[in-house]
């Protein structure tokens, strides 16, 4: 008797056990909304490896994605949602907006600012193509989002994850997830996405245009740019003051030429360390319960959308800059698109549509200027908007 009686006490204990253990697991809490998740995950993943779409930039983001959307029960400690855990303390960084000025200094550090010195009027082509970002606002006011969230919602447009992360970290820290992906969705797939519209909006015969070689520009010129550009740019925009006083940062310690160690630091070690944190940090927040809602799937349309604009607003602006240059000083006007803060690979597409009209056509050096001043510009109306509605 006692013995049945010990038998029956531990296989209800065995069996409690397996039912607790199978309770933890994530397929007694896996949803519909983990599955669609980790496909998406998976696909960002096949996209950097397959296609090379901005492979430093969506197999962080891919694989992050997958750590967010392992199913698990609640009061665990282990999601991004979770204070106290260790993803929740990671993912901080993106919160609180530390690691957006952290990659504005590796980006300084990185950038060689000469052809926009050598050509000043390109920075016109980076402050229209900003146009997308209020555009993007003005229509997500139309449509009834709040204010905070328009602004968060528009910065979408200038291309740039780090300025949108910051900006929405800001002012609309709930849709963090959703606009951060987002940005750097538009930016990965600036190979499909811009194209078309360069071509839509450009003739054969301005595709074929041939610009000047650009001028020398001297040391001295370097150096002097970061400590006026920050003094020009943070007295008009003192909210930019985080994004732009560590990219000009960055650029002097590359341009001054005696802190040579830690230009290469802040553009190697320290950005590819915070890459690494921010995509998969910004990855994991895209929890299902959290990212997979319909104002989602607006974030997606009006980002995209001001995408477009900014393109579009690039190459016009070309156009229109045209009308009033003589002939032998025209502007390509494939190097309109480079207006958005998508560094490098705006500019190589430039480069890479204008090799398909003329072999012999590089636009890469020229394109390089609009596109670190969409840097600068993305950067400056972020600062707006942060005066306007933070």
């Amino acid at each position: 008797m006692i013995l049945n009686q010990t038998g029956s006490s531990f296989s209800d204990f065995l069996s409690q056990s397996i039912d607790t253990f199978w309770g933890f697991t994530g397929f007694a809490n896996c949803e519909w909304g983990n599955i669609v998740m980790l496909l998406v995950g998976m696909f960002f993943i096949w996209l950097a490896i397959k296609k090379d779409f901005e492979p430093l930039l969506l197999v962080p983001i891919g694989f992050g994605m997958l750590i967010g959307n392992i199913p698990f029960q609640e009061g665990m400690e282990i999601g991004i949602y979770e204070e106290g855990s260790v993803l929740n303390i990671l993912y901080n960084g993106v919160r609180y907006g530390w690691y957006p000025p952290l990659i504005f200094l590796g980006i300084g550090a990185m950038t060689d600012f000469s052809s926009l010195l050598a050509n000043p009027k390109l920075m016109i082509i980076g402050a229209c193509a900003q146009f997308g970002i209020f555009g993007a606002y003005m229509v997500a006011l139309a449509i009834g989002f709040e204010p905070l969230e328009a602004g968060a919602i528009a910065i979408i447009g200038g291309a740039d994850g780090p300025t949108a992360i910051f900006l929405t970290s800001k002012l609309a820290p709930e849709m963090l997830g959703a606009i951060a992906v987002s940005a750097y969705s538009y930016m990965a797939l600036v190979p499909v996405i811009q194209p078309p519209v360069m071509r839509l909006f450009t003739t054969k015969k301005e595709r074929l245009i041939k610009m000047k070689p650009a001028r020398v520009v001297t040391q001295n010129e370097k150096i002097i740019f970061p400590i006026v550009g920050l003094i020009l740019t943070c007295f008009v925009v003192p909210s930019g003051l985080p994004l732009l006083g560590m990219l000009f940062f960055g650029n002097l310690l590359r341009e001054s030429g005696v802190t040579t160690r830690l230009a290469k630091t802040a553009s190697n070690e320290l950005t590819n360390i915070v890459t690494i944190l921010l995509g998969m940090t910004v990855g994991a927040s895209t929890q299902a319960s959290q990212f997979l809602t319909p104002k989602t799937l607006g974030i997606f349309a009006l980002g995209f959308m001001a995408f477009i604009i900014a393109s579009a607003s690039g190459v016009l602006s070309v156009k229109l800059m045209n009308v009033f240059l003589k002939k032998d000083h025209k502007i390509n006007p494939l190097i309109g698109n480079a207006g958005v803060s998508a560094v490098p690979m705006a500019a190589r597409i430039s480069n890479n549509v204008g090799l398909e009209y003329d072999p012999t056509n590089y636009l890469l050096m020229h394109a390089m200027g609009p596109n670190v001043a969409g840097v600068i510009g993305s950067a400056t109306a972020a600062g707006v908007l942060l005066a306007f509605l933070g």
